[in-house]
């Protein structure tokens, strides 16, 4: 069985970037590896829900309960699991570019207290019992302020699932730092998490240098 490892970050940390060079280092190195991305929105019927949330068909990001949000994005999923599964038969090692934890992070961050833990508590028994995917042996949170987050999202090309320059969960600067905020709660409790500061100053860090990083990460975790 293949080591599965979760890509994890708010919008424009860079977490596709970094997937596929995790993916293309593995290759090069002699090792087979996958990449998935979620969510799989031209691939999935709960991806294209997914997109059709996020450019505002079903109202703003506040309209929608975050515990019916969730499913759309579990259902993507679990539409996804045999694709997953496959993948972890075949490879040494299947990226992951988003997961379960994106789902926890996202939409937790819209809730507070006892609702969140009890969020949490429903999408862990949701994807993870009811739906049987697998959990990730490593988790790394490519940690980045918000701010900068945005400004990098504005350099984005026009994604498969909208047209706009940012997304309805992208263009929301506050919600973005809650997201962060509760993703840093998550790899501060959670084990199997590690997390990549991004800017640790003023300046941005390489995409080599987070790699770099990445991939070091991943081969002592594999190693222990």
């Amino acid at each position: 069985m293949a080591f599965l490892v979760a890509i994890e970050g708010i919008d424009g940390s860079g977490k596709g970037t970094q997937a596929q060079r995790l993916q293309a280092t593995l290759i090069d190195s002699g090792e087979t590896a996958a990449l998935i991305s979620f969510p799989r929105y031209t691939s999935t019927l709960f991806g294209n829900a997914v997109g059709d949330f996020l450019n505002g068909r079903f109202g703003a990001l506040d309209d929608v309960s975050p515990f019916l949000v969730s499913l759309l994005y579990a259902g993507d999923r679990f539409e996804s699991r045999q694709l997953l599964c496959e993948a972890l038969r075949r490879h040494d090692v299947v990226v992951l570019d988003r997961y379960v934890a994106s789902n926890v992070a996202h939409q937790g961050a819209k809730l507070t207290g006892e609702q969140r833990r009890e969020f949490v508590d429903w999408i862990r028994t949701i994807e993870y019992e009811i739906f049987e995917l697998p959990r990730p042996d490593l988790v790394v949170l490519l940690d980045l302020p918000a701010r900068k987050a945005q400004q990098l999202i504005a350099r984005k090309r026009t994604r498969t699932y909208t047209e706009k320059a940012a997304d309805l969960q992208e263009s929301d600067l506050k919600y973005l730092e809650k997201v962060r905020g509760l993703y840093l709660e998550l790899a501060a409790a959670e084990p199997g998490w590690y997390r990549l500061e991004c800017l640790p100053g003023e300046s941005l860090r390489s995409i080599d240098e987070i790699a770099d990083e990445v991939r070091t990460v991943l081969a002592d975790r594999r190693n222990t």
